[in-house]
């Protein structure tokens, strides 16, 4: 088996397959089992520094992405999707496959928005039942300043759905804070869970505009409202995957537990772009306080296939990176340093392999890509 150094899924900590494999309840009918589940989502709700109601999936993180939009979109909606990454680009299907009209502020994929270029974009256009925007957008690497961006937006009474599946636990994300209504999370990321579970939290002014819509919602299971009353109730509106949200629950605890897992994960995504660039290699992302502390995308040296890179990187060391998607398709290849994977044991390895197969291709790095990475962990410890 390979080391796996993607960008999710991630290496899983035995504790949590540990876990997972455990005699379990029946989730239908066991009142525990609620009360379990309940008190994990007041455990997710603490770590997103939210005081809004968290519901756990049984589904891959994109599941949450398609569930808010399912439940806040009706027909003709006009909906504002910030374009600035292919996952970004994506909610555009989301909110047509649910009647809304969908509008796209695109900007620079090498970027993170720029705030005062959506503040006048705002100024005179911002009839918007809501706008979709990612934190990290995983096939970049770009982190966008949804502190920033959030808060904008409530300015004009436009609630927001963030895709937050790659930088929760790797990232800072304070819900409240930066008045988000609406967002999703996935296992399979920096938490370092099995893939399999999603989640989300909802403001209060969100399950306002989910309740009180006109049309009803176009889905079963994407339709967060089957959740709202799921504790009053002790009912779920389908069979809860037990095993997954043991290990889940687990993945929790040890994320409860690394209190330095922020500062960690941004002092390792630091080094690894210190050492691309020392290499006389480029990061995709132009400005490094553009770039999420989970993901770093590499740009492909001219005359080289991403393809051949990762294949000698799993058959020749045993560790697992990925290409990207869509237009970025064969010109980067990412690095993961997220969760699990956010230590420096296991991030220089994988950069010195990856030296080593830049080699065999012909490409000689400067600076071998570990040592700059060895000395900038030192200097910063």
């Amino acid at each position: 088996m390979y080391q796996m150094m993607t960008p999710g899924p991630t290496m899983v900590a035995p504790e949590v397959m540990q876990a997972r494999s455990k005699e379990f309840a029946n989730p239908d009918v066991d009142t525990d089992f609620c009360e379990e589940y309940h008190e994990l989502c007041g455990e997710l709700a603490d770590l997103m520094h939210t005081g809004n109601e968290v519901y756990l999936l049984g589904g891959e993180g994109i599941l949450a992405l398609e569930a808010a939009c399912a439940s806040l979109t009706e027909p003709g909606d006009r909906v504002l999707v910030i374009d600035n990454g292919i996952f970004g680009k994506g909610f555009e299907d989301f909110v047509r496959i649910y009647g809304g009209e969908p509008v796209l502020y695109s900007s620079d994929y090498h970027r993170a928005v720029d705030v005062e270029k959506l503040r006048e974009f705002l100024k005179n256009d911002h009839e918007f039942k809501y706008a979709t925007v990612v934190h990290c957008d995983t096939p970049s690497g770009v982190l966008n300043p949804i502190g920033e961006i959030c808060p904008l937006l409530k300015e004009y009474g436009i609630l927001t759905v963030v895709d937050c599946v790659a930088s929760l636990f790797g990232d800072e994300v304070r819900v409240d804070d930066w008045k988000m209504d609406v967002v999703c999370g996935g296992s399979q990321k920096a938490l370092s869970a099995p893939p399999g579970l999603a989640f989300v939290s909802v403001s209060q002014e969100a399950r306002d505009a989910m309740l009180g819509r006109k049309v009803p919602i176009a889905s079963f299971y994407a339709n967060l409202t089957t959740f709202f009353n799921y504790y009053k109730d002790q009912w779920f509106p389908y069979t809860m995957p037990i095993s997954d949200i043991y290990g889940f629950r687990e993945a929790v605890r040890l994320v409860r537990e690394d209190t330095g897992r922020i500062k960690r994960h941004e002092k390792i995504a630091g080094a690894v772009r210190t050492a691309v660039r020392a290499a006389g290699l480029s990061v995709y992302v132009t400005e490094d306080g553009d770039n999420a502390s989970t993901v770093t995308a590499v740009c492909v040296p001219e005359g080289v296939c991403a393809q051949t890179i990762i294949e000698r990187m799993r058959t020749e060391y045993g560790i697992l990176i990925s290409g990207s998607i869509a237009e970025l398709s064969g010109k980067v290849i990412r690095l993961g340093h997220m969760g699990n994977n956010a230590q420096e044991e296991k991030v220089e390895p994988m950069l010195s392999a990856l030296t080593k197969v830049f080699e065999e291709l012909g490409v000689v790095c400067r600076i071998p890509l570990e040592q700059t990475f060895s000395v900038e962990m030192k200097n910063q410890s």
